[in-house]
């Protein structure tokens, strides 16, 4: 019978040791649930796509992005967005007049000045946290930019439901934003199966809107907007 070499040797023993330590590795699965907004009067909130559901924890750094938050008819298109740090967000002026976005949320505050149709302005987000995003001119327009330290995010769906893939094994915490509800939390256990039939309740049936500062932190005019 022949010996084995050395070499030969080390070559077992290295593909023993990668096998063993793909084995001991964590699989990771999957959370997923379902968000409920209530309204006033126990009325299902019809925008609970505005949500964001995130998990707290070492997560895989998230994949910077570019997305729009397009300027239409005095609105932020989409209202919501959810990004993670890194991404880039452009602000298209689709409107027939000027706008100029503006957020005073530090440390992601930002003012794009005036540009008008066509034009677009755009901000990168270096730093996770919650961004109010206005527009100087129009104190009715209000957006917001969620940007997240992880990869371990998402938006719900129109019927609330939620799945976040490729969470490992341990315990975490789960929290959901809406701008018109108090941030839900909840201490969640995944198992080396996945989580499903998360259930987050939230109220929304107390919001009462509020008027915001304009970029110098004044109040706006009280004249009526000409366009």
């Amino acid at each position: 019978m022949q010996t084995m070499s050395r070499a030969g040797a080390a070559a077992v023993v290295v593909a023993a040791w990668l096998v063993f330590a793909v084995a001991a590795r964590p699989v990771a699965a999957q959370v997923s649930g379902r968000v409920q907004i209530t309204d006033a009067g126990g009325r299902d909130a019809p925008d609970v796509g505005n949500a964001v559901v995130s998990i707290d924890g070492r997560g895989p750094r998230g994949r910077p992005v570019h997305v729009d938050m397009t300027l239409d008819s005095r609105q932020f298109r989409p209202r919501v967005v959810a990004v993670a740090t890194g991404s880039t967000v452009r602000f298209p002026n689709n409107d027939p007049f000027n706008h100029n976005v503006f957020s005073l949320s530090e440390p992601n505050d930002f003012d794009l000045g005036l540009y008008g149709l066509h034009q677009s302005g755009s901000k990168r987000f270096s730093r996770p946290g919650l961004v109010r995003v206005y527009c100087n001119i129009h104190p009715g327009m209000s957006g917001f930019v969620v940007v997240l330290g992880n990869g371990w995010f998402t938006q719900p769906g129109a019927d609330g439901s939620f799945t976040i893939p490729d969470v490992p094994p341990g315990r975490y915490t789960l929290r959901v934003w809406h701008e018109r509800a108090n941030e839900f939390s909840q201490e969640i256990s995944v198992p080396e199966g996945g989580l499903s039939g998360v259930t987050v309740v939230m109220d929304a049936s107390g919001y009462r809107p509020q008027a915001h500062k304009n970029k110098f932190g004044e109040d706006y005019g009280t004249a009526r907007e000409r366009y």
